[in-house]
């Protein structure tokens, strides 16, 4: 109902309310917002089924704004729905495995209504890199839609959706109580899924963990080692120095 504003115009809640009214078939309504903003307007209202923040488009992570929104009652579905574009304004900006951290940061910070990707030149469908009348800090430098479309990091984000399919994902929630403060999330005794962003070893302490554990490389999907885990407080080894998937359910997807 509102996209880089406040979510507090006036028009926003009369616009939900219509919407509402007139969509037969019941689609997600939700606010998008400019970066720096509060994103809980109208947060009780019968309408709206999402909440969506920016994070301007500088080139930093900051999951701790879709935690933010994830805390608010009552609870809606929450996305970092605007990250930084892949090149956008300066080619290496938020490029390649930046936008795999920046998906798997998001999630597990309470984003599971999923991840959102976008590149420089693509959104405005930009002829060239240089097309006069575009804005610089939009374009990837260079590139126009057609080369925005092969940019590395769309592959790290379009992984997300493939590695959780099948897995019983409802109701996850972020947990970083059964590691050591890893980032991960949780539906208690089915599953349980840690993002370590440099590998190494994990510690499970608890029972809602299921026991059964897949080692996965979020830059290619590919699965690198299974097993049970220790009953005692025994460590699950693994490398260090490359992003890890830890995932653990007892159900085969």
């Amino acid at each position: 109902m509102g996209g880089d504003g406040s979510g507090r115009e006036p028009q926003i809640a009369a616009g939900g309310e219509e919407v509402e009214l007139w969509d037969a078939y019941l689609q997600p309504t939700g606010i998008h917002y400019r970066p720096h903003i509060r994103a809980d307007a109208h947060q009780d209202a019968p309408w709206l089924d999402f909440q969506w923040c920016q994070t301007g488009h500088s080139g930093e992570h900051v999951p701790e704004r879709v935690a933010d929104m994830w805390r608010n009652l009552p609870a809606k579905a929450v996305a970092d729905g605007e990250p930084t574009y892949e090149h956008g304004g300066r080619a290496g900006r938020a490029a390649g495995w930046w936008q795999g951290h920046e998906a798997w940061s998001n999630l597990c910070a309470g984003g599971t209504m999923g991840v959102v990707y976008g590149a420089g030149s693509l959104w405005q469908w930009a002829h060239r890199g240089d097309e006069v009348g575009q804005s610089d800090f939009f374009l990837a430098p260079g590139a126009g839609w057609r080369e925005a479309l092969d940019f590395e990091g769309s592959r790290y984000v379009g992984l997300v959706g493939r590695i959780l399919d099948g897995l019983p994902f409802a109701d996850m929630e972020p947990n970083w109580e059964v590691t050591l403060g890893r980032r991960g999330l949780l539906v208690p005794g089915r599953l349980f899924i840690c993002y370590s962003d440099d590998g190494g070893p994990l510690l499970i302490f608890g029972d809602e963990v299921p026991r059964h554990y897949s080692i996965i490389d979020p830059r290619t999907g590919e699965v690198l080692r299974s097993g049970i885990r220790p009953q005692e407080r025994e460590w699950i080894p693994a490398d260090w120095g490359a992003p890890l998937l830890f995932v653990f359910c007892d159900e085969q997807p």
